[in-house]
């Protein structure tokens, strides 16, 4: 075992990182429980929710460690909320997950970790940190293939791969849900959160935006431009959709291949017409030094990995395969390791 720690754990209130504070604590590491208070506004899934900081605060006490609540609001609202609105304005397919740990869990709370004296960060993240030889880290894929979060983590460097701990990485599901049933945690069997937490059940993604950008109704042709549909809110239509087009029955399947949101206007092909060998990167992070070797490309975050490499600032697939939104990670791994990643261009 290494030598013990003082390490800060983000408790969202699920079973993951739990089981995670639970895990150190069991390792002998001093641990300190944190749940961000990150969204205001009305949430009822997702992990922003006042239950989900009341779980975590209960499993913190059963667990007898300190538990503290740490208020990002603001920053919340400036990298994730803000440009989740402003993406979907400009015809875009934000990830706000994966910006939440860029700008929250893997700075914000990192650095306050840092400033408070921490040695290390631990998430409930279902993905592994390897060093290798020479010294350098990269993510890797978790135990439970699937539950693993590697693709939503890619955004640590290597000076946040030496800090952050995922004490969960190394198990599946089921033995996560047994360690918390053993240690009698009230989230053992509590569901997993699978949407995002400022958008409710009940309001949709369209209520949210409705209230904070101009949403305009939108035409909807073919390669043509012969008009054949019209759209209520073209801000909300995604690559690749198929259904909500006000498209007239019968005849092949139609998917949205193109999205104008400045001119208001969808354009929908077939299937093929959504193919393409290759995707232009924004941001391309190589995690340390680049790398050669035939990659696989993960464009999802529970994607079927594709045979790729990479070109300049452009990822080409070894057999054509369905178009990556605009505004979604492309993530790049070495067998299970991430080894570079960067945003679908427009």
């Amino acid at each position: 075992m290494s030598a013990p720690e003082r390490v800060l754990v983000a408790m969202s209130g699920g079973v993951d990182s739990s089981v995670a504070a639970a895990v150190l604590l069991e390792q002998g590491h001093e641990v300190v429980g944190v749940t961000m208070k990150l969204w205001g506004g009305e949430a009822d899934q997702g992990c922003c929710s006042v239950a989900d900081v009341d779980d975590a605060r209960q499993v913190a006490a059963h667990l007898g460690i300190e538990h503290h609540v740490f208020n990002f609001g603001d920053h919340f609202d400036r990298h994730v909320v803000g440009p989740y609105a402003a993406d979907h304005a400009a015809g875009r397919t934000p990830n706000p997950c994966i910006e939440c740990n860029r700008h929250l869990k893997f700075d914000r709370l990192l650095r306050r970790a840092d400033a408070l004296g921490f040695d290390a960060l631990a998430t409930g993240h279902h993905a592994r940190i390897v060093q290798r030889m020479d010294g350098t880290r990269r993510v890797a894929r978790g135990a439970d293939p699937a539950k693993d979060q590697s693709y939503v983590v890619h955004v640590l460097d290597q000076a946040g791969l030496a800090r952050v701990r995922f004490p969960v990485g190394g198990l599946t599901k089921a033995d996560v849900r047994a360690v918390a049933a053993a240690a009698g945690l009230a989230t053992a069997d509590k569901p997993d959160s699978q949407d995002v937490c400022f958008i409710t059940a009940t309001g949709g993604r369209a209520a949210f935006l409705g209230d904070r950008i101009a949403t305009r109704p939108g035409t909807v042709v073919d390669a043509g431009g012969v008009e054949l549909g019209r759209v209520a809110a073209v801000e909300l239509v995604t690559l690749g959709q198929r259904h909500g087009l006000g498209l007239p029955g019968g005849g092949p399947p139609r998917y949205v291949v193109a999205v104008d949101a400045p001119g208001a206007v969808v354009t929908v092909g077939s299937a093929e017409d959504l193919l393409t060998d290759r995707v232009r990167l924004e941001g391309l992070r190589w995690v340390a030094d680049p790398v050669g070797v035939p990659l696989l490309a993960q464009t999802s975050a529970h994607g079927t990995p594709r045979l790729a490499h990479v070109e300049g600032d452009e990822v080409v697939f070894a057999e054509r395969s369905r178009r990556v939104a605009p505004g979604q990670s492309v993530v790049l791994y070495e067998a299970d390791e991430v080894v570079a990643a960067g945003t679908a261009a427009s």
